[in-house]
């Protein structure tokens, strides 16, 4: 996801479900249904724009009237600008959505069911992240899992083994004191304060939830949330990362892309930027994440494709919004390695695309898969969990105080939606 930012999944303010309500029609389309028409499409990450003007070059080629404007808002304000837009009748025909926001926009009417889409083709958990009351509103684009990228060359200097399938939290541990080498700045690996990429994993890997199946009931109060968190502060706190301030002053992930930190976190999208970085690209590659208590559990999550429901021309965004999704879009955004495509049967080619990484690893982690945590106004709580969590990061509290602090607030938050 993000990055281009993809960290601060469900950034919605906590009263966009208010103002989504009085959303006014778009008419972002131009030209009347049958001729000539543009379809705006918007998206949140450069690296995969490219990919982007080839589907829709694709889509333009077998429908001539139909053009596509891809409009690109860096991460960090796609939401804000997104919320906005809705709310002046502005939002692109079709755009790219998440799972945390996308139970908000559903009940508001804001998209249109893609009628014509066939869930037999993806991934069910995908399907069943873009499903509200029992439609299909979301076509699946794509899916990522985490793994962990490491430095080669930092490990050959410290004299370090690679990491491999079978590393546990221990040799994880082990191996970020042995890379942090305070004389030349260097870390062994970012604990950063991102979810997706860390901390979500690891409370799975503890055997704990951040969220129950059902949305309702907050999984921060257990041993096995504080057992997950504990793994990223206590390497803070061992000086094996960066301080929660350094890692404000400065981008964890420029932190390993400038070689200062050996290991780090990401999701399957990083491969395409790390291999078109000349500084790095030829000196990293990726392992599975290391396994806790109950194993390496990654997070899984996916973009989908959604269609506007005020659009001016809904009929042919949802129509663009399928074929976004589909078989000769995913092979598209599959041979370019730009992301792993959702489309069943399409995965090989994203894997084959670059072969100097170890990007299998990203496909084998859906055996043990576990869903990206979400409800019905994510935002609500994910704001929350930032904010009593930037507290934890940086030792102002402790990680039994915060968690037991975060999973009240949360709790009260979630059973807020229920009324």
């Amino acid at each position: 996801m993000p990055r281009t930012s993809r960290r601060a999944l469900g950034a919605l303010a906590a009263s966009a479900a208010a103002v989504l309500a009085l959303s006014a029609c778009s008419s972002s389309a131009t030209g009347e249904s049958g001729g000539d028409i543009t379809l705006s499409y918007a998206i949140w990450d450069e690296n995969q724009k490219p990919a982007m003007e080839d589907i829709a070059a694709a889509y333009t080629e077998e429908h001539p009237n139909v053009s596509i404007e891809i409009q690109v808002t860096p991460y960090k304000e796609y939401f804000t600008k997104l919320q906005t837009a809705v709310t002046g009748g502005s939002a692109a025909d079709v755009f790219w959505m998440n799972g945390p926001n996308f139970q908000l926009y559903a009940s508001n009417g804001q998209l249109a069911p893609l009628d014509d889409v066939d869930a037999a083709d993806y991934p069910q958990g995908l399907v069943d992240l873009y499903t509200y009351d029992d439609a299909l509103y979301g076509a699946p684009k794509d899916f990522d899992t985490v793994a962990l990228w490491y430095n080669k060359a930092l490990f050959d200097a410290a004299g370090v083994e690679y990491p491999s399938a079978g590393w546990t939290w221990d040799d994880f541990r082990s191996a970020a004191a042995k890379l942090t080498d305070p004389a030349k700045g260097q870390f062994g690996v970012a604990a950063s304060q991102y979810g997706q990429e860390n901390f979500y994993n690891s409370i799975a890997q503890a055997g704990g939830e951040v969220i129950s199946a059902d949305g309702t009931e907050s999984g921060y109060g257990s041993p096995e949330a504080l057992e997950g968190i504990e793994l990223w502060t206590d390497l803070i706190a061992d000086g094996s990362s960066p301080t929660a301030q350094q890692m404000t002053d400065t981008n964890p992930e420029d932190f390993f892309l400038s070689g200062k930190v050996a290991m780090f976190q990401n999701g399957s999208w990083a491969a395409i930027a790390y291999a078109d970085n000349a500084d790095i690209g030829g000196s990293v590659d990726v392992a599975p994440l290391p396994a806790g208590p109950e194993g390496n559990q990654s997070v899984i999550h996916g973009v989908g494709n959604v269609a506007n429901a005020k659009s001016a021309h809904v009929e042919e965004a949802k129509d663009f919004a399928a074929f976004a999704s589909g078989e000769q879009a995913a092979k598209i955004q599959a041979e370019t390695g730009t992301v792993i495509p959702a489309y069943n049967g399409t995965q090989q080619a994203w894997v084959d695309a670059l072969p100097q990484y170890d990007l299998q690893v990203y496909i084998d982690a859906l055996e043990t898969a576990v869903p990206y945590p979400v409800s019905k106004n994510t935002s609500a709580w994910t704001s929350i969990e930032s904010e009593v969590l930037s507290q934890v990061w940086s030792g102002a509290v402790s990680p039994k105080d915060g968690l037991r602090d975060l999973a009240a607030q949360m709790q009260t938050a979630l059973d807020a939606e229920q009324e």
